[in-house]
């Protein structure tokens, strides 16, 4: 699973903007969450992998058209040779948040056509270019009709992310963003969920039947293993038993390389690093709990007098095994990264070698943030 996801051992060159798309291939997806109190997760997500490398490259290849912007696992960048799964997932009305977006754009027919109307004469626009007519907002979900609007757009595929401006979205007619598509093109959702599945199966490494659904949240748990099964007998997929599982795992034929040298001692992992907490290799809790013996939930979305570890703690990744967390805080401005907290898993301690790899990673990550100075540690 390791070498799979990019996260055996370190990048052995230095990183180039042909790596940072290869990673996001690799992973098949790149989730996105906007809270920056270290780095934005993706951005961090391709630092655990890639090291030092300039954030503007992932940017450029979302205003590229090397990557589009779509449900997935969350609100993900994804490989634009793989938008056709997507386009399909916005005919089936399958990414769906609260409201119903046809017929919420249907019941709000005059406020659509006001945005698409603004788009079409003026360009990309993003949510903030359209006046906010409340005067309070009640939170998160608590949006001025005009952002709901353009969400809606974007989730039956009117719209599409153009690029980011400061991280804010900036959205433009599909036929714009993406001007040679057809929807002739579009696969049947059969045929979007069986690719889906193999994809899913390959960027993990091994998985587990539930593991599969929750990759792309493009599947229910209870048809995955009549899938599953067609994709076994139709040699897309392999099936292995795992000593200590009670039940089947998955791998990718492109992975049986991996999985014979994992067998044999032959794959050795040597990488320490911090995980975001929407990293693929852990955004499924379960499967943290399975693989790692890691029990996580992060701490930004539980009241501050509950929290165990802290507002926004990253895994520590050492040399194969999830070893720890560690509270962090960019100060950006002062030029300064602290560790607000750092806890350690039963079995570790912060000493001899795993905690000079840890302080390496930690410089390596605060030069790569301009906050150079690390305090706390």
């Amino acid at each position: 699973m390791l070498a799979a996801t990019g996260l055996l051992q370190p990048q052995p060159q230095t990183a180039t903007r042909t790596s940072v798309l290869a990673a996001i291939r690799q992973m098949g997806v790149l989730q996105i969450d906007t809270i920056s109190v270290v780095a934005r997760s993706p951005y961090l997500v391709l630092w655990s992998r890639l090291g030092d490398y300039e954030p503007p490259w992932l940017d450029d290849l979302l205003t590229e058209g090397a990557l589009f912007e779509s449900w997935a696992h969350a609100i993900c960048w994804i490989p634009i040779e793989d938008f056709p799964f997507f386009r399909r997932r916005n005919l089936d009305n399958a990414h769906s948040f609260g409201d119903n977006p046809d017929k919420w754009l249907e019941e709000h027919r005059e406020m659509t056509e006001m945005v698409l109307s603004r788009i079409r004469q003026e360009g990309g626009l993003r949510s903030s270019d359209f006046e906010n007519k409340r005067q309070h907002s009640n939170g998160w979900w608590d949006w001025k009709e005009e952002k709901r609007a353009l969400e809606h757009l974007f989730n039956t595929g009117v719209l599409m992310i153009a690029r980011r401006n400061k991280f804010q979205r900036v959205y433009d007619l599909r036929e714009r963003v993406y001007p040679g598509w057809d929807d002739a093109n579009t696969p049947t959702r059969e045929e979007a969920r069986r690719d889906l599945a193999v994809k899913a199966i390959r960027a993990m490494g091994i998985a587990q039947a539930s593991w599969v659904a929750n990759y792309f949240y493009y599947f229910s748990k209870r048809e995955m293993p009549s899938l599953l099964k067609l994709l076994v007998e139709q040699g897309e997929v392999v099936v292995v038993a795992v000593e200590g599982w009670t039940e089947p795992a998955y791998v990718h034929p492109d992975n049986l390389s991996l999985l014979d040298a994992a067998a044999s001692q032959k794959l050795q992992p040597a990488l320490t690093t911090l995980l975001s907490p929407f990293d693929p290799l852990i955004w499924d809790r379960g499967r943290a709990r399975i693989m790692f013996g890691f029990d996580y939930t992060i701490g930004c979305y539980t009241p501050a007098a509950k929290r165990t570890y802290g507002y926004f703690a990253l895994p520590i990744l050492y040399q194969g095994q999830l070893v720890g967390r560690l509270d962090a805080k960019a100060h950006r401005a002062a030029k300064i990264f602290e560790i607000k907290g750092l806890w350690m898993e039963p079995g570790y301690a912060l000493k001899g070698a795993l905690a000079e790899e840890l302080r390496n990673t930690l410089q390596a990550c605060a030069d790569w943030h301009g906050t150079p100075e690390v305090v706390g540690f």
